[in-house]
């Protein structure tokens, strides 16, 4: 095999560009095709499937039996292959055999070959076939062999799609009736709007290159152009000149800039491949690998890159023309993949509706930005650009994370007649915003929002709420490209509290590690089969004070002269807390010793998120100002049960006696101390929740910003007493459904839960 992907690549490029230009059938064609390739990789098997009438069909082979050719069939999903084209993924296996998908066909004669290597042969994204090639002896094969493959498969989907050998585009067959579909929900809100997609696909129609500097000539000028755009977005942003939403675009700015990615792009042209088939190629990898990444933080970071290859790949192509290039007429639902947050912010926010994504997550910079435009955006809808047509109508329901496609008037009168609803509801809302959270019967419930970005301490205000009760600082952390000094937190800080003005703010030191991992700071051994409950949150900081003393600086900083709230997660035992608390006093006295401005007083608080801690209540209260019962990982861990497994999303419930009998100790050895305590999470966040916890003697709860108007409306048609003597009884005599009880209740005591 040569040493280079770009030798290798060129030459069987250059066979093929002959094969190509050759007469004969296309059968004739591809045999001398998976010849060439063997004699050239040195292979003893190389086979071509097609996926035709739903199936894959071995089309062409060198070393399997030629009478299996046109008869061996595998279904998507089925075998080898067919996992490689339903999954659209590389496979590399030194041991075929030991695959859990493989399927033995003795028709083929395959029995005698053990390693197998396998590539999709894409086209519009979608995989038309699979390029396979096997050895009797078992091993891996090298990256230089894969990515001759990658270069090899794209030539062939040029080939395949000219000779139309395979089942067409399902584009368009979308069909006619109304659709339903459930994905993730990104970001809230309801929408109604007509389908528009977002770019055009670029369909590389000429991958063999006759001038490869030529090629990179065409590469080097639109990078250069792509460099000019994003600067000028970055420039332009609407957030203003500062915030997490700033650093998001200076992260997506480096990638245009990074150096690798321009380099394997002209290493692909080197090969022989077209400017646009290089780029297109480097893009596959770049999904290929991004397949086999676990950690959410690099797959978002490979989104950037995806999103920036589209813009280049658009750019050398001459076709410029995105949703956004054209102009939106009316209200509209954008369609992607996935979106990048630049290409985002090219919209127009007053027709931009929503956006459906088959991709997305909630980590996502594109997501966070939406979140900031007020956008709904449902994420994960699987083949949703292969299930409706442009001009369609759409409604979004972005509160449950689902889509109606092509509604009939019924369904279309019955999302109106909800909107409507929600309208009111918010109107509702707002007229209570600026009163108390006080019970009928005097009980005050303090109600406070979640928070993570400088700009959502403006929802304190825009809510009614009473302060920041969670300020997360890892975001900060997890949207930039590097470590965040000093200085950078401390003016993050200090705007929280300038936009909170006299209301409290809370900041949890940082919890990263675990599931939250970070490119620059992880190493072999943050790489936890149980990341929730690794090494992560105070567990890190502990074992990394550097960070945590640049992070409490940053806090002494921003807080001169105020207040400073501050909280260590997943506190496991006292110790652990004591010396948290014993790192920030020392940072007081340094800051005493060099004469700079602190807070007029620090309070100091701590999560129970690990139930072990309740047993060591005794001792940790005396020292707490406050404390703070992080529900979500809590329930996680009292059940045993992982709140990401959705096979376990029913099999646990926050109106479990057992959760409610935990919480209600935990908040009574508190009030005994005079230790004030909140809940966070998002069982405080649902009125019927939130009830029962007022009802055990919870005064205070944070949650996130859409809740606090029908927690507060909850709280305000409360009668506290009654509520408190109900669930004691309840605890005391659980009903085999609290859930429906306590509902029951609710409505015979007009209590608004929604």
């Amino acid at each position: 095999m040569p040493l280079t992907a770009a030798a290798a690549s060129r030459e069987i490029l250059t066979g093929l560009h002959d094969i190509m230009a050759s007469r004969g059938s296309t059968q004739s064609k591809l045999d001398q095709v998976v010849d060439l390739i063997a004699d050239k990789m040195r292979s003893e098997v190389c086979s071509i499937y097609l996926l035709r009438d739903s199936s894959l069909e071995l089309y062409a082979t060198h070393g399997l039996r030629k009478e299996a050719v046109h008869v061996t069939r595998l279904k998507l999903g089925e075998g080898l292959t067919g996992s490689i084209a339903g999954e659209g993924r590389i496979l590399n296996l030194a041991e075929a055999a030991d695959h859990p998908a493989f399927a033995y066909r003795p028709e083929t004669g395959e029995e005698r070959f053990h390693s197998f290597a396998g590539v999709p042969i894409l086209r519009s994204e979608s995989a038309i076939g699979v390029l396979a090639v096997q050895h009797a002896e078992p091993r891996r094969y090298e990256d230089v062999e894969i990515e001759a493959l990658q270069t090899v498969a794209m030539v062939l989907a040029e080939m395949i799609a000219g000779a139309r050998l395979v089942d067409g585009s399902r584009r368009g067959q979308a069909g006619t009736g109304a659709l339903r579909l459930a994905g993730l929900r990104l970001v809230t809100g309801m929408a109604k709007g007509t389908a528009v997609f977002h770019q055009p696909r670029v369909v590389v129609e000429h991958t063999v290159a006759d001038d490869t500097e030529a090629e990179r000539d065409r590469v080097y000028s639109a990078f250069r152009k792509m460099r000019e755009q994003i600067d000028a977005m970055t420039r332009e942003a609407e957030f203003g000149p500062s915030g997490e939403h700033q650093e998001i675009l200076a992260t997506y700015r480096m990638f245009a800039y990074d150096e690798g990615w321009s380099r394997r792009i002209n290493e692909a042209i080197d090969s022989g491949l077209t400017a646009e088939a290089a780029i297109e190629r480097v893009q596959q990898r770049t999904r290929a690998r991004m397949q086999e990444i676990d950690d959410p933080l690099l797959q978002e970071r490979m989104h950037d890159l995806e999103d920036l290859s589209n813009r280049l790949l658009r750019i050398v192509a001459g076709r410029m023309g995105t949703a956004a290039d054209i102009g939106l007429t009316g209200d509209t639902v954008l369609i992607a993949r996935n979106l990048g947050p630049a290409e985002l912010l090219e919209y127009d926010r007053r027709r931009l509706k929503a956006v459906l994504l088959e991709e997305g997550s909630l980590t996502a910079h594109m997501t966070i930005v939406a979140r900031a435009m007020g956008v709904p955006v449902v994420g994960r809808l699987s083949d949703i650009r292969h299930s409706v047509n442009e001009g369609e109508t759409i409604l979004v329901d972005g509160d449950n994370g689902s889509i109606i496609i092509r509604p009939n008037r019924s369904l279309v009168s019955t999302f109106e007649h909800r909107m409507a609803v929600s309208q009111k509801r918010r109107a509702e809302y707002a007229a209570i915003r600026d009163l108390p959270g006080r019970t009928l019967d005097g009980a005050d419930v303090s109600i406070m929002v979640n928070a993570g970005l400088a700009e959502d301490a403006n929802l304190i205000e825009a809510t009614g709420a009473d302060g920041i009760g969670l300020f997360r600082t890892e975001f900060q952390f997890l949207v930039s490209a590097s470590l965040p000094g000093r200085d950078r937190q401390q003016k993050l800080y200090a705007r929280v509290l300038e936009a909170a003005g006299d209301k409290p703010v809370t900041f949890r030191t940082v919890d990263i590690g675990g599931d939250k991992a970070l490119p620059y700071m992880r190493d072999k051994a943050d790489e936890a089969e149980n990341p929730a409950m690794g090494w992560r949150a105070l567990r890190l900081s502990l074992d990394r004070t550097t960070l945590m003393k640049a992070q409490t600086r940053a806090l002494l900083e921003a807080s001169a002269g105020r207040p400073l709230r501050i909280m260590f997660p997943m506190v496991s035992e006292p110790w652990e807390y004591e010396d948290a608390r014993r790192l920030v006093e020392e940072q007081v006295a340094w800051a005493e010793a060099s004469k700079r401005p602190l807070p007029c007083r620090i309070e100091f608080g701590a999560m129970l998120e690990v139930p072990a801690l309740a047993e060591m209540l005794d001792v940790l209260l005396p020292r707490l100002d406050f404390l703070s019962i992080g529900t979500n990982d809590l329930t996680q861990f009292l059940f045993a049960a992982d709140r990401a497994d959705p096979r376990l999303a029913e099999r646990y419930d926050w109106l479990s006696p057992a959760i409610l009998r935990f919480i209600r100790r935990v908040v009574r050895a508190a009030s005994a101390a005079n230790v004030p305590v909140r809940v966070c999470g998002e069982m405080g966040g649902r009125p019927l929740e939130a009830m029962a916890l007022v009802g055990i003697g919870v005064q205070g709860l944070s949650i996130t910003p859409a809740a606090v108007g029908p927690v507060k409306a909850m709280v305000r048609s409360l009668n506290h007493a009654a509520i408190s003597a109900r669930m004691d009884h309840l605890l005391d005599h659980p009903p085999r459904d609290m859930r429906k009880t306590l509902s029951d209740w609710a409505k015979r005591n007009a209590v608004v839960v929604g």
